[in-house]
C-alpha cells in the first residue's frame, strides 16, 4: 500500500468538498465523504427488524458533517448496524511514531425514543501489518470510545477499571475477546459527551502504558458512528474531524 504524507493528504482532501446532501438507504451502501466514507454497515440487521438511511450533508478537508435516521425492534441485546464513517488514510502509523492524533465531534439526538438502546462512538481497529480491514484476520485490538451509551447497553467482556481519566474525561474501560482480537472500551463516566475535543494519542499512551497494548502496532482504521440495538432515533454529527501527525 501507497501511503501519503498529511501534508500531501491535506492539500488533495481540501479541493474536493461536498455541497449537495446524498442520502444512503441501502443496507451497505457507502458514498464518498471528503476524507472520509460513509457507510451504512447494517451486519446485524437480521437480529431485528426496522429501517435506517443515513445523509451525507458537507465534507471538506478532513471534516464531515452528516446524519442517521433509524427505528428497529426485536433483539433488544442485538447490535442492528454501525453506520459510520471511516477516515480514508489517517491509518497504517505506528502507534509509536504518532506525535498527535486530534479530534473533534460534535453530535445530538434530533429525536430519540425513550426505549433507545444504543452507542455513539469511535471504533478504531490496530493490528500487526500496517494495513488490514476492520473485523478481519489482521485485527489485533479494536478500541472503542462511547461518548454515549443509552438504554443499560455493555459493551464486549467486562469492566476492568471504573473512573479513570484520560484526554480530560473520566471513563470506566471495558476488555474482552470477540473472534481473533481483544476489544478495549473507554465508557463514559460523565454522561453523553456531545462536544468532544481530544488528542486520540492520550488514548494510545494509556493503553500502551496500562494495557499490553503494543507500540509497534499500526493503526488500520478510525471510524466514528453508532451502533443501534433498539429504539428509533435521528443522529446529527454538526461536524466530525480527525487526522494523525507523525
Amino acid at each position: 500500500m501507497r501511503f501519503q504524507t498529511l501534508s500531501t493528504f491535506a492539500l488533495a482532501s481540501t479541493a474536493f468538498a461536498q455541497s449537495k446532501p446524498v442520502t444512503l438507504t441501502g443496507a451497505f451502501d457507502c458514498a464518498p465523504a471528503g476524507a472520509f466514507t460513509l457507510c451504512q454497515n447494517q451486519w446485524g440487521a437480521r437480529a431485528g427488524v426496522g429501517s435506517q438511511n443515513s445523509t451525507l450533508f458537507s465534507a471538506s478537508g478532513n471534516s464531515v458533517s452528516w446524519e442517521t435516521n433509524w427505528v428497529w425492534a426485536n433483539g433488544p441485546n442485538s447490535v442492528k448496524t454501525y453506520a459510520n464513517v471511516i477516515h480514508n488514510s489517517a491509518k497504517g502509523m505506528q502507534l509509536s511514531s504518532i506525535k498527535t492524533a486530534p479530534s473533534s465531534w460534535s453530535w445530538s439526538y434530533k429525536t430519540v425514543s425513550s426505549d433507545v438502546r444504543a452507542d455513539v462512538s469511535y471504533d478504531i481497529w490496530t493490528g500487526v501489518p500496517a494495513s488490514g480491514d476492520p473485523a478481519s484476520a489482521a485485527s489485533s485490538f479494536e478500541i472503542m470510545i462511547w461518548l454515549s451509551g443509552r438504554g443499560g447497553i455493555q459493551p464486549v467482556g467486562s469492566q476492568i477499571v471504573t473512573g479513570i481519566e484520560v484526554a480530560g474525561h473520566k471513563w470506566n474501560l471495558w476488555r474482552g475477546p470477540n473472534s481473533n482480537w481483544t476489544v478495549l472500551s473507554f465508557v463514559s463516566a460523565e454522561g453523553d459527551l456531545t462536544d468532544f475535543n481530544v488528542d486520540l494519542k492520550d488514548f494510545f499512551d494509556y493503553l500502551i502504558t496500562n494495557q499490553g497494548v503494543a507500540a509497534t502496532q499500526f493503526v488500520q482504521a478510525i471510524q466514528t458512528g453508532t451502533e443501534p440495538f433498539v429504539g428509533n432515533a435521528d443522529l446529527l454529527i454538526d461536524n466530525f474531524s480527525v487526522e494523525i501527525q507523525t
